[in-house]
């Protein structure tokens, strides 16, 4: 019984690892992307160039910005007041930062 029991802990152990590491990576790579590049205007998920225009989801989902395809090209190639980021990030690191973004506003940026 004992054998059984720790059988199906490690492969609940196993398939956790596999399957939630990629997204811990990504989600800590996007921070730290965020960190460096977007906190001068987007601390805690607001906006200091344009205070309407926030992180938050439902300004994202006001502005049709609420998906990481529309993140992912804004930080791309910038957009109004926003300087493009294609040449300074690699695409792995916009789509981090666009899941980061993501996942923050879903929560409400931690508030």
């Amino acid at each position: 019984m004992k054998k059984i029991i720790s059988v199906i802990l490690l492969g609940i152990t196993i398939f956790t690892f596999a399957f939630s590491s990629p997204a811990l990576a990504a989600d800590a790579a996007g921070k730290a992307v965020f960190a460096a590049n977007c906190n001068a205007c987007h601390l805690g998920g607001k906006n200091a160039v344009n205070p309407a225009k926030t992180l938050s989801q439902a300004d994202l989902e006001k502005y049709g910005m609420y998906s990481a395809e529309k993140i992912i090209a804004q930080v791309t190639n910038g957009k109004n007041a926003m300087p493009a980021f294609g040449k300074r990030l690699t695409s792995a690191q916009i789509e981090n930062v666009a899941a980061y973004v993501l996942e923050q506003a879903g929560n409400n940026w931690g508030k």
